[in-house]
């Protein structure tokens, strides 16, 4: 009876449940997740705002603020030089940030898993002239060629440029994945589920698509939350050099750029600080995440149990104190 009523207690759980339930109990990563939430619904119901309202950054006529205004209760952020409203476009710069960081993320992983699918399926001479490419791209300087084919696409207008600049990061940054994605796939072809497959006759694309690639593509999330961040971040840097969207279109690294000055950074340091913080918000946020993921993802990990704050600060001194305690009990009897 008492084996029976155990059984009946104990719950089955998911693998996919088992790593919701990890990530969940990680305090960190959720925090991160939260505040990424919250800047993107953010940036998004702004682009929604300005989408509707046809609002025009490049038109000054319209400006009711003044040059130079401190945040206050009608502009949450301050106005610039030319006294537009700096929270629209410190938002503006969120959203490009985030399209940019999504759009190079997919093409990063779209390329990632079919190189790595291939070379570690096929293996041999495939595998060989694969990694070889894989060593060839990891090996380009990505500043150099960014600013080469900035300065080639100049004359081109904002969106245009906008979408080399995902291709350039996207094309650039997908070799990591890849090794990573061919590693996982040497060591599952060879194990008894893909024997099966073989056996059974099922095609070479059916086994790479829906046997293998399923089975890495935990490993391939994690992946794709530290490449979102570098995109963050490899976008800000290329604004802030001047090879990415101009004015009037406003982005993080620009706003920084243009607030690199002496004497805005002592005088007007709502010009800095928003965007700064921002940026360094929504990049901290998608490396918890990524953390959380990569935690929840390794199955020798467990789950984190909740704790009080008291009992983080005092509980290993207590246990080290009645361990030491029921020791010397040990001892002297």
């Amino acid at each position: 009876m008492a084996n029976n009523k155990v059984k009946t207690e104990e719950k089955i759980i998911s693998p996919t449940r088992l790593m919701v339930k990890k990530f969940r109990s990680n305090k960190l990563a959720m925090v991160g997740f939260w505040i990424f939430l919250f800047i993107l619904i953010l940036v998004v119901g702004f682009k929604i705002y300005t989408t509707v309202t046809n609002y025009d950054f490049g038109d000054l006529s319209n400006m009711s603020g003044g040059k130079y205004q401190p945040p206050n209760g009608e502009f949450l952020f301050g106005t610039d030089k030319y006294g537009r409203d700096y929270f629209f476009r410190v938002l503006t710069g969120g959203y490009i940030a985030i399209e940019v960081a999504i759009l190079a993320t997919v093409v990063t992983v779209l390329i990632g898993i079919i190189i790595g699918a291939i070379s570690g399926y096929f293996g041999g001479i495939v595998d060989v002239l694969l990694m070889r490419v894989t060593e060839i791209v990891s090996s380009f300087p990505f500043l150099a060629i960014a600013i080469s084919i900035s300065a080639i696409f100049s004359e081109y207008e904002p969106k245009t440029k906008l979408f080399i600049m995902i291709f350039i990061i996207g094309l650039l940054s997908w070799p990591g994945l890849a090794r990573m994605v061919r590693g996982q796939i040497l060591s599952l072809k060879e194990q008894e589920f893909m024997t099966a497959t073989r056996v059974l006759g099922i095609s070479t694309r059916h086994q790479i698509t829906r046997h293998l690639i399923p089975n890495v593509i935990a490993y391939v999330i994690v992946s794709a939350t530290i490449t979102f961040a570098g995109a963050i971040m490899s976008e800000a840097a290329l604004s802030f050099l001047g090879l990415s969207v101009t004015e009037p279109d406003a982005t993080w690294g620009g706003l920084l750029q243009r607030a690199s000055t002496s004497i805005v950074m002592r005088n007007y340091w709502w010009l800095w600080v928003f965007p700064g913080v921002l940026l360094f918000l929504l990049v901290m946020s998608v490396n918890l995440i990524g953390e959380g993921l990569r935690d929840a993802v390794d199955p020798k990990s467990e789950i984190i149990k909740k704790e009080s704050f008291f009992g983080k600060i005092f509980g290993k001194v207590f246990s080290k104190t009645d361990g030491g305690a029921k020791n010397e009990q040990r001892v002297r009897s």
